[in-house]
């Protein structure tokens, strides 16, 4: 038998623990654990869906702000229909395939082999041709993750057939699978998923020479997103918001050049740019002039409104938070800001431009010189990163899933207590 979490289906269970996250957030620890549609089960191992796929056993799983957000039912009903329950959470994962498997570029990986997965269940994985945006490496923003073989879930961790990383046991497709380096250990390993996403938002972020960069938000996403940007965008000044301690002794560490408070961001910015600061008769200040790319990796309204009021005309908003809440967008429109979005990370072997066209993170590598660390993949640059960013003591508590209802307080409350990523190791005993 397999043990798992797994998220179920409750609309009351979701709308209790919204309700209690929402309006006391300081108890979305207990709301996760008592009121949330999760529990701890027992189950066989997921069936292979077909050739190519393999079982996975997770050695750590990381808990994301995403899986958060399900639990704590402050995610969008805009996810209802790509997903299918029950399924079990855990998309960041470093584990140990139980089977042999060819991948796409005829490397051979034995049984035994450590992996780490990527995530999106693309046309590929789904059995299906692939759209232009698989056949193109922009994996990422596949239009058929709801059909094919499987059942509708956008990445593993949302999928009923595939299981997730919360669990001894989950199931994946050759297209998903990245061997882990010898000499990386598992606590950098699990941070590669996360890290490819981040590899991912500095592309999509189009930071040429000479920018200044603003990055809202010092958690796992916000810190990773910073090494990324430091190792694969020329940027020539980086901002960090940050509001607790530890999160800024990893922001300075992590390479940025100056970190502020979140009360402090407006005023910081302006002194930094020379920008006007303008106070409205109703509303937050704004600045006329600021930095060229902002990026929210908080995903709250007042942190995507905090971005959108401090870049300057014709600037860049990247939105890398998964967004709630609502936003004035008079400065996108006024200021003629231009708002992207960013998910997942892309698959594709292709040589990145750094020009934000979509082709991925361009720029120097993890040593500063211009190249292509890994195989030019989002995952391939994220593992190089991996082996050399300091990383040590990111993965701040390790939890067996019997403790499960403690390791999500834990990570609804990290920036509090001086944590950044907690993670499960689903073979432990509790």
């Amino acid at each position: 038998m397999t043990r798992g979490l797994e998220v179920y289906r409750s609309l009351p269970r979701y709308a209790a623990a919204r309700v209690v996250s929402g309006r006391l957030p300081w108890l979305a620890g207990a709301a996760a654990t008592t009121a949330a549609p999760l529990r701890l089960v027992d189950r066989g191992d997921p069936a292979l869906p077909g050739p190519g796929w393999v079982t996975v056993r997770p050695r750590l799983a990381g808990i994301c702000g995403s899986d958060l957000a399900t639990v704590t039912g402050q995610s969008s009903f805009y996810f209802s229909p790509l997903v299918s329950m029950p399924f079990t959470p855990g998309h960041e994962i470093v584990g140990d395939l139980q089977e042999s498997v060819t991948l796409g570029d005829g490397r051979r990986l034995e049984a035994g082999s450590r992996v780490v997965i990527d995530p999106v269940l693309g046309c590929a994985a789904r059995g299906l041709e692939l759209c232009g945006a698989c056949a193109g490496g922009r994996t990422s923003r596949c239009d058929r993750v709801t059909v094919g073989h499987l059942s509708p879930g956008l990445q593993t961790g949302y999928c009923a057939d595939t299981g997730g990383g919360w669990s001894r046991a989950l199931v994946a497709h050759h297209s998903q699978v990245h061997p882990v380096p010898d000499g990386l250990a598992d606590e950098r390993a699990v941070l590669v998923e996360p890290l490819a996403t981040a590899v991912h938002t500095a592309g999509r972020a189009g930071v040429v020479a000479g920018d200044r960069v603003l990055i809202v938000g010092s958690g796992a996403v916000g810190l990773l997103t910073l090494l990324a940007v430091r190792a694969f965008t020329k940027a020539e000044h980086v901002t960090m918001v940050a509001k607790h301690r530890r999160q800024v002794e990893l922001a300075v560490r992590f390479g940025a050049d100056e970190v502020l408070a979140p009360d402090d961001t407006i005023g910081g910015v302006r002194r930094a740019s020379r920008a006007v600061r303008l106070t409205p008769q109703l509303g937050g200040d704004f600045l006329l002039g600021g930095v060229d790319v902002a990026m929210d990796c908080v995903g709250s309204a007042s942190s995507l409104s905090t971005a959108l009021r401090v870049t300057r005309a014709g600037g860049r908003v990247v939105l890398s938070g998964v967004p709630s809440g609502s936003v004035d967008l008079t400065p996108l429109w006024f200021r003629e800001l231009e708002l992207v979005g960013t998910y997942a990370s892309s698959g594709g072997r292709r040589r990145g431009t750094g020009t934000g066209d979509d082709t991925g993170a361009g720029g120097p590598g993890p040593s500063g010189d211009p190249g292509e660390p890994g195989d030019g993949s989002d995952f391939g640059r994220a593992l190089a990163l991996a082996a050399t960013a300091p990383l040590d003591g990111v993965v701040s508590a390790v939890y067996p899933l019997a403790r499960w209802r403690e390791a999500l307080d834990h990570a609804l409350s990290a920036g509090r207590l001086g944590a950044v990523k907690i993670v499960f190791d689903p073979a432990a005993s509790a």
